[in-house]
């Protein structure tokens, strides 16, 4: 049985695509190992939103080669969004690589595998180094609906939380992302199957799912009609909290402009929709937005969190800031300083403009540097992380609900779960608490993390 390792870069897309190769590799007899270290086969699922995360895979490639020397039976694969973007560049440029499989190819990775080991075998004295490695980046109608299977309860453990993807693409064509030109144009997967992978799922143990989308709330707005004034991702929303022993759903990434009156009134409607929006604004200047090419206002966003907060009071809101994106001046970025400062955002990803190669915002003038976008990264977490750390302490002596998810890898032997809003809390447990929806006493917090009393549920 050939042994398999899954590294994984960037979002939880990306996260879910691995298991969902991990899921059919398993089902073909691979086996699949949390370590490099005995793996036959190592496959690198890459990002290509920041140059970082490229740049971190291609550091890994490198090192992996060298590795290959010592092993030469090692099978060594890119997979995912650099591998659609550069494709064949990257087998040229690294001669170590045997394998690039694009974003709506996974399924066939079991089947390129295969060959590479019969190829191997078959040609073992007159194996040709310069035709060996497999290239695939092209697109295929359907690829959204094979994003389907699922690896839960590793090592015995009972799951609790699962992604479900519901669509692949974008259509958005924000001026600064690589988006839809690594994922397609916009597909989305029927209702009907996506409850019924809600509904295995839930028959295996699950109590969370996440439903997945690039831009999730632009599901099916191409093939399914409004109906009763709601949008298809509305209606998926109403299909999914149907199913009896679901407990929690949530979905990422959506985009500012799908949150219509039928969206923020299932945040009332819907108990089973939990009290968080992700709701990336990117920046607060008016200006800024129009060349991002984002389609709002800094006004339209705050009144959208108006409605919002007025359906739920309870909700947490986290978002998504770019800062330095090209001519950005202090006025701009003052901008966005305020709207964090205004809004009080419950947690936020705070990213430096990064160039993308093809993408409209890297041919713009302007271009800031490295030492001004860090300067300014850091004034925006500092704003962020005030607000953070004291909305936390206002949880303390609190009684939350969290959903076990399992053992902290970070925090010794504590067990972990999260709230409704999507805040990270620890407790002393075990694992017979992994997978139960648990009251638990906020005794302190951090910036980042609750800490909760094992006391009320009795440990």
């Amino acid at each position: 049985m050939k042994k398999v390792y899954i590294k994984t870069y960037g979002c939880q897309m990306n996260e879910r695509d691995s298991e969902a190769v991990a899921a059919i590799l398993r089902a073909r007899g691979y086996a699949i190992i949390p370590s490099e270290r005995d793996a036959d086969v190592i496959l690198l699922n890459t990002c290509s939103v920041r140059d970082l995360a490229e740049q971190k895979a291609i550091g890994k490639m490198t090192t992996l080669a060298h590795l290959k020397r010592r092993k030469p039976d090692l099978v060594l694969g890119y997979l995912g969004c650099m591998a659609q973007s550069r494709g064949s560049a990257l087998a040229e440029k690294q001669s170590a690589v045997d394998l690039v499989v694009g974003t709506q190819r996974f399924h066939h990775v079991p089947d390129y595998l295969d060959q590479i080991f019969t190829r191997r075998r078959e040609e073992a004295d007159s194996y040709d180094e310069e035709l060996k490695a497999i290239v695939d980046i092209a697109e295929e109608p359907g690829s959204e609906s094979t994003i389907k299977d699922h690896v839960l309860g590793t090592n015995g453990n009972r799951q609790a939380t699962a992604f479900v993807s519901i669509m692949q693409g974008c259509d958005m064509y924000c001026s600064f992302c690589i988006v839809p030109y690594t994922r397609g144009s916009e597909r989305s997967r029927p209702i009907a199957e996506i409850v019924e992978e809600v509904r295995q799922l839930v028959g295996q143990g699950v109590q969370e799912v996440t439903l997945l989308g690039q831009i999730v709330t632009s599901y099916g707005r191409n093939d399914i009609r409004k109906r009763n004034g709601k949008s298809a991702f509305v209606q998926l929303l109403e299909a999914v909290h149907e199913v009896k022993g679901l407990e929690r759903i949530r979905f990422t990434s959506p985009h500012p402009k799908g949150f219509g009156d039928d969206l923020v009134a299932a945040y009332r409607d819907l108990p089973k929709l939990c009290e968080h929006a992700h709701l990336p604004v990117q920046s607060g200047s008016n200006r800024l937005l129009k060349a991002m090419n984002r389609g709002y206002s800094r006004e339209w966003y705050l009144q959208i969190l108006d409605k919002l907060r007025e359906a739920q009071p309870n909700i947490a809101i986290s978002t998504d800031v770019i800062v330095g994106f090209p001519g950005e001046t202090e006025e701009d970025f003052e901008q966005t300083a305020s709207l964090m400062r205004e809004v009080e955002f419950d947690q936020a990803y705070i990213f430096k403009y990064s160039p993308r190669r093809d993408t409209p915002a890297a041919e713009l003038p302007d271009q800031l540097s490295d030492g001004e976008k860090e300067k300014r990264n850091q004034m925006v977490l500092e704003i962020l992380n005030e607000r953070m750390a004291r909305k936390n302490q206002e949880l303390v002596g609190q009684t939350v609900e969290i959903l076990v998810e399992g053992r902290s890898e970070k925090a010794g032997k504590r067990m972990f779960g999260r709230t409704r809003t999507n805040k990270i809390v620890l407790f002393d447990g075990d694992e017979r608490h992994r997978g139960e929806l648990l009251p638990v006493r906020i005794e302190r917090a951090t910036t980042i993390t609750l800490y909760g009393d094992p006391a009320i549920h009795n440990l």
